[in-house]
Protein backbone atom coordinates (compact mmCIF):
# COMPACT_ATOMS: atom_id res chain seq x y z
CA UNK A 1 0.00 0.00 0.00
CA UNK A 2 2.78 2.55 0.99
CA UNK A 3 4.61 1.81 -2.49
CA UNK A 4 1.78 1.92 -4.31
CA UNK A 5 0.61 5.58 -3.07
CA UNK A 6 4.36 6.59 -3.24
CA UNK A 7 3.90 5.36 -7.02
CA UNK A 8 0.70 7.55 -7.39
CA UNK A 9 1.99 10.37 -6.31
CA UNK A 10 5.48 10.43 -7.78
CA UNK A 11 2.68 9.47 -11.23
CA UNK A 12 0.38 12.08 -11.22
CA UNK A 13 3.40 14.83 -10.31
CA UNK A 14 5.44 13.54 -13.20
CA UNK A 15 1.92 14.36 -15.01
CA UNK A 16 0.61 17.65 -13.45
CA UNK A 17 4.59 19.26 -13.99
CA UNK A 18 4.60 18.27 -17.91
CA UNK A 19 1.27 19.47 -18.61
CA UNK A 20 1.89 22.82 -16.78
CA UNK A 21 5.46 23.20 -18.54
CA UNK A 22 4.47 22.28 -22.10
CA UNK A 23 0.24 23.92 -22.00
CA UNK A 24 0.85 26.72 -19.32
CA UNK A 25 4.43 27.34 -19.66
CA UNK A 26 4.47 26.91 -23.55
CA UNK A 27 1.27 28.70 -24.30
CA UNK A 28 1.68 30.09 -28.03
CA UNK A 29 0.00 33.02 -26.21
CA UNK A 30 3.68 33.49 -24.14
CA UNK A 31 5.51 33.15 -27.34
CA UNK A 32 6.57 35.60 -30.39
CA UNK A 33 6.79 32.82 -32.67
CA UNK A 34 3.51 31.37 -31.46
CA UNK A 35 3.83 27.03 -31.74
CA UNK A 36 7.23 27.51 -32.37
CA UNK A 37 7.48 28.05 -28.52
CA UNK A 38 11.19 29.52 -29.62
CA UNK A 39 10.99 33.27 -28.68
CA UNK A 40 8.71 34.31 -25.30
CA UNK A 41 7.20 37.57 -25.43
CA UNK A 42 9.70 40.66 -23.20
CA UNK A 43 8.75 40.24 -19.70
CA UNK A 44 6.49 36.79 -19.90
CA UNK A 45 7.98 34.74 -17.39
CA UNK A 46 6.16 31.27 -18.15
CA UNK A 47 7.31 31.52 -21.62
CA UNK A 48 11.00 32.43 -20.71
CA UNK A 49 11.15 29.45 -18.17
CA UNK A 50 9.54 26.93 -20.83
CA UNK A 51 12.46 27.74 -22.87
CA UNK A 52 14.35 25.81 -20.19
CA UNK A 53 13.15 22.47 -21.59
CA UNK A 54 11.84 19.55 -20.89
CA UNK A 55 14.09 19.06 -17.64
CA UNK A 56 12.06 22.12 -16.32
CA UNK A 57 9.15 20.01 -16.64
CA UNK A 58 10.59 16.98 -14.37
CA UNK A 59 11.92 19.57 -11.64
CA UNK A 60 8.85 20.81 -11.30
CA UNK A 61 7.51 17.29 -10.91
CA UNK A 62 10.38 16.81 -8.35
CA UNK A 63 8.96 19.72 -6.00
CA UNK A 64 5.62 18.98 -6.37
CA UNK A 65 6.38 15.38 -4.62
CA UNK A 66 8.58 17.32 -2.15
CA UNK A 67 5.72 19.47 -1.07
CA UNK A 68 3.55 16.10 -1.17
CA UNK A 69 5.37 13.94 1.18
CA UNK A 70 6.11 17.39 3.54
CA UNK A 71 2.42 17.92 3.70
CA UNK A 72 1.92 14.61 4.34
CA UNK A 73 4.52 14.32 7.08
CA UNK A 74 3.21 16.94 9.24
CA UNK A 75 0.07 15.27 8.73
CA UNK A 76 1.57 11.92 9.79
CA UNK A 77 3.66 13.50 12.66
CA UNK A 78 0.98 15.41 14.34
CA UNK A 79 -1.63 12.00 14.45
CA UNK A 80 1.39 10.15 16.31
CA UNK A 81 1.64 13.23 18.56
CA UNK A 82 -1.90 12.42 19.80
CA UNK A 83 -4.95 14.60 20.43
CA UNK A 84 -3.39 16.06 23.81
CA UNK A 85 -0.29 17.60 24.22
CA UNK A 86 2.72 15.21 25.21
CA UNK A 87 3.80 16.35 27.73
CA UNK A 88 0.49 16.22 29.42
CA UNK A 89 -0.73 13.18 28.17
CA UNK A 90 2.52 11.67 29.94
CA UNK A 91 2.15 13.51 33.56
CA UNK A 92 -1.38 11.71 33.53
CA UNK A 93 -0.40 8.32 32.39
CA UNK A 94 2.22 8.34 34.93
CA UNK A 95 0.04 9.49 38.23
CA UNK A 96 -2.81 6.94 36.96
CA UNK A 97 0.07 4.22 37.08
CA UNK A 98 1.10 5.54 39.96
CA UNK A 99 -1.97 5.30 42.34
CA UNK A 100 -2.56 1.72 40.38
CA UNK A 101 -5.29 3.37 38.39
CA UNK A 102 -4.93 0.59 34.77
CA UNK A 103 -8.01 0.32 33.72
CA UNK A 104 -7.76 4.73 33.86
CA UNK A 105 -4.54 4.93 32.21
CA UNK A 106 -6.01 2.50 29.69
CA UNK A 107 -8.41 4.79 28.32
CA UNK A 108 -6.12 8.02 28.81
CA UNK A 109 -4.35 5.68 25.88
CA UNK A 110 -7.83 5.24 23.92
CA UNK A 111 -8.61 8.69 24.08
CA UNK A 112 -5.06 10.14 23.13
CA UNK A 113 -4.64 7.42 20.65
CA UNK A 114 -0.75 8.14 18.68
CA UNK A 115 2.17 6.31 18.60
CA UNK A 116 3.13 6.70 22.13
CA UNK A 117 -0.53 6.03 23.58
CA UNK A 118 -0.52 3.05 21.28
CA UNK A 119 2.93 1.24 22.61
CA UNK A 120 1.84 2.29 26.27
CA UNK A 121 -1.74 0.13 25.42
CA UNK A 122 0.10 -2.90 24.23
CA UNK A 123 1.99 -3.08 27.08
CA UNK A 124 -0.99 -2.66 29.93
CA UNK A 125 -3.14 -4.51 27.65
CA UNK A 126 -0.41 -7.53 28.60
CA UNK A 127 -0.13 -6.93 32.27
CA UNK A 128 -3.50 -7.02 32.47
CA UNK A 129 -3.29 -10.51 30.76
CA UNK A 130 -0.37 -11.89 32.67
CA UNK A 131 -0.62 -9.76 36.72
CA UNK A 132 -3.39 -13.31 37.74
CA UNK A 133 -1.56 -15.75 36.14
CA UNK A 134 -0.07 -17.85 38.72
CA UNK A 135 1.82 -19.91 36.37
CA UNK A 136 4.64 -17.07 36.02
CA UNK A 137 6.73 -15.68 38.10
CA UNK A 138 7.51 -12.05 38.11
CA UNK A 139 10.53 -11.86 35.97
CA UNK A 140 8.56 -14.21 33.04
CA UNK A 141 5.27 -11.36 33.48
CA UNK A 142 8.11 -8.61 32.60
CA UNK A 143 9.51 -10.14 30.17
CA UNK A 144 5.87 -10.84 28.77
CA UNK A 145 4.73 -7.10 29.18
CA UNK A 146 8.15 -5.95 27.59
CA UNK A 147 8.02 -8.38 24.73
CA UNK A 148 4.01 -6.68 23.77
CA UNK A 149 5.90 -3.27 23.87
CA UNK A 150 8.52 -3.79 21.85
CA UNK A 151 6.33 -5.69 19.45
CA UNK A 152 4.24 -2.33 19.65
CA UNK A 153 7.20 -0.50 19.47
CA UNK A 154 8.27 -1.88 15.76
CA UNK A 155 5.37 -1.50 14.42
CA UNK A 156 5.15 2.13 15.33
CA UNK A 157 8.70 4.16 15.17
CA UNK A 158 8.46 2.79 10.73
CA UNK A 159 5.16 4.80 10.74
CA UNK A 160 7.69 7.92 12.32
CA UNK A 161 10.49 7.78 9.56
CA UNK A 162 8.10 7.08 6.52
CA UNK A 163 8.81 8.83 3.48
CA UNK A 164 11.78 10.54 4.94
CA UNK A 165 14.17 8.70 2.45
CA UNK A 166 12.24 10.18 -0.47
CA UNK A 167 12.73 13.71 0.53
CA UNK A 168 16.73 13.30 0.70
CA UNK A 169 16.21 10.94 -2.57
CA UNK A 170 14.69 14.06 -3.92
CA UNK A 171 16.87 16.27 -2.72
CA UNK A 172 20.16 14.41 -4.66
CA UNK A 173 18.25 14.27 -7.74
CA UNK A 174 16.76 17.26 -8.32
CA UNK A 175 20.03 18.81 -7.80
CA UNK A 176 21.76 16.12 -10.43
CA UNK A 177 18.84 16.98 -12.84
CA UNK A 178 19.01 20.95 -12.14
CA UNK A 179 23.39 20.21 -13.19
CA UNK A 180 22.33 18.10 -15.91
CA UNK A 181 19.73 21.06 -17.29
CA UNK A 182 22.84 23.67 -16.88
CA UNK A 183 24.90 21.53 -18.89
CA UNK A 184 23.04 20.97 -21.73
CA UNK A 185 22.22 24.76 -22.17
CA UNK A 186 25.34 25.69 -22.25
CA UNK A 187 26.24 23.23 -24.71
CA UNK A 188 23.43 24.78 -26.50
CA UNK A 189 24.89 28.33 -25.73
CA UNK A 190 28.46 27.46 -26.85
CA UNK A 191 27.03 25.99 -29.89
CA UNK A 192 25.04 28.95 -30.87
CA UNK A 193 28.27 30.67 -30.47
CA UNK A 194 30.73 28.64 -32.27
CA UNK A 195 28.16 28.15 -35.19
CA UNK A 196 30.09 30.72 -37.66
CA UNK A 197 28.76 33.88 -39.00
CA UNK A 198 26.21 36.06 -37.16
CA UNK A 199 25.33 34.90 -33.51
CA UNK A 200 21.86 34.19 -32.88
CA UNK A 201 21.24 36.13 -30.01
CA UNK A 202 17.52 34.01 -29.97
CA UNK A 203 19.75 30.74 -29.96
CA UNK A 204 21.91 31.90 -27.71
CA UNK A 205 19.70 33.32 -25.00
CA UNK A 206 17.61 30.23 -25.41
CA UNK A 207 20.78 28.19 -23.85
CA UNK A 208 21.65 30.52 -21.25
CA UNK A 209 17.93 30.24 -20.10
CA UNK A 210 17.93 26.26 -20.33
CA UNK A 211 20.59 26.73 -18.15
CA UNK A 212 19.70 29.06 -15.42
CA UNK A 213 16.49 27.92 -14.69
CA UNK A 214 17.49 24.46 -14.53
CA UNK A 215 20.13 25.54 -12.41
CA UNK A 216 17.41 27.18 -10.14
CA UNK A 217 14.66 24.47 -10.44
CA UNK A 218 17.18 22.14 -9.05
CA UNK A 219 18.10 24.02 -6.03
CA UNK A 220 14.71 25.04 -5.09
CA UNK A 221 13.61 21.41 -5.04
CA UNK A 222 17.01 20.39 -3.03
CA UNK A 223 16.53 23.30 -0.66
CA UNK A 224 13.29 22.23 0.20
CA UNK A 225 13.68 18.44 0.79
CA UNK A 226 16.94 19.59 2.51
CA UNK A 227 15.17 21.80 5.32
CA UNK A 228 12.69 19.73 5.71
CA UNK A 229 14.45 16.20 6.10
CA UNK A 230 16.37 17.99 8.70
CA UNK A 231 13.43 19.35 10.90
CA UNK A 232 11.60 16.21 10.12
CA UNK A 233 14.56 14.03 11.13
CA UNK A 234 14.97 16.32 14.33
CA UNK A 235 11.19 15.92 15.16
CA UNK A 236 11.19 12.12 15.22
CA UNK A 237 14.92 11.94 16.83
CA UNK A 238 13.16 13.98 19.74
CA UNK A 239 9.43 11.54 19.79
CA UNK A 240 12.04 8.45 19.70
CA UNK A 241 13.74 10.45 22.98
CA UNK A 242 10.23 10.89 24.54
CA UNK A 243 8.81 7.40 23.77
CA UNK A 244 12.23 5.52 25.27
CA UNK A 245 11.78 7.72 28.31
CA UNK A 246 8.03 7.19 28.82
CA UNK A 247 8.46 2.89 28.10
CA UNK A 248 11.45 3.10 30.79
CA UNK A 249 9.47 4.56 33.32
CA UNK A 250 6.48 2.90 32.48
CA UNK A 251 8.38 -0.77 32.66
CA UNK A 252 9.42 0.32 36.03
CA UNK A 253 5.92 1.13 37.44
CA UNK A 254 4.66 -2.08 36.39
CA UNK A 255 7.68 -4.27 37.40
CA UNK A 256 6.99 -2.95 41.52
CA UNK A 257 3.29 -3.73 40.90
CA UNK A 258 4.11 -7.15 39.24
CA UNK A 259 6.42 -8.34 41.88
CA UNK A 260 3.53 -7.30 44.89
Amino acid sequence: MKNAMNTIVITLSVIVGFAFWWFVMGAPANFKDGAMRHEPLPGNILGTIHTGGPLVALLMAFILIAITFVIERFLALAKANGKEAMPAFIKKLHNLLESGDISGALDACNKQRGSLANIVRAGLEKYETVKDNDRLDPEKKMLEIKRAIDEATNLETPLLEKNLVMLSTIASIATMVGLLGTTLGMIRAFAALGAGGTVSAQSLSIGISEALYNTAGGLIGAVICIVFYNFFTTKVDNFTYIIDETILSTTEILTVKVKK
